[in-house]
């Protein structure tokens, strides 16, 4: 199962970028984002950025996946 979630690009170089979400970094592919800045926040999904999100947006979503995360170790540990 994939899961896409939502990083805050913290460096760029082409088509290839640095993303970063609760001190993980992961390398980024950004063919299909246009006007992408340092900064902004994208939705990843298999190593790609598909969508660009705001700063709202990405905090409420990852949190969202951590509480699941969270509930699932739970639940293994019962």
């Amino acid at each position: 199962m994939c899961l896409a979630v939502p990083l805050k690009i913290i460096s760029t170089d082409g088509k290839n970028a640095v993303g970063e979400a609760n001190g993980m970094k992961q390398n980024v592919r950004v063919d299909f984002m246009r006007d992408l800045s340092i900064g902004d926040y994208v939705m990843v999904h298999a190593g790609f950025a598909i969508a660009k999100m705001s700063e709202n947006e990405a905090e409420e979503t990852l949190s969202c996946i951590l509480e699941a995360a969270e509930a699932a170790r739970s639940s293994v540990k019962s």
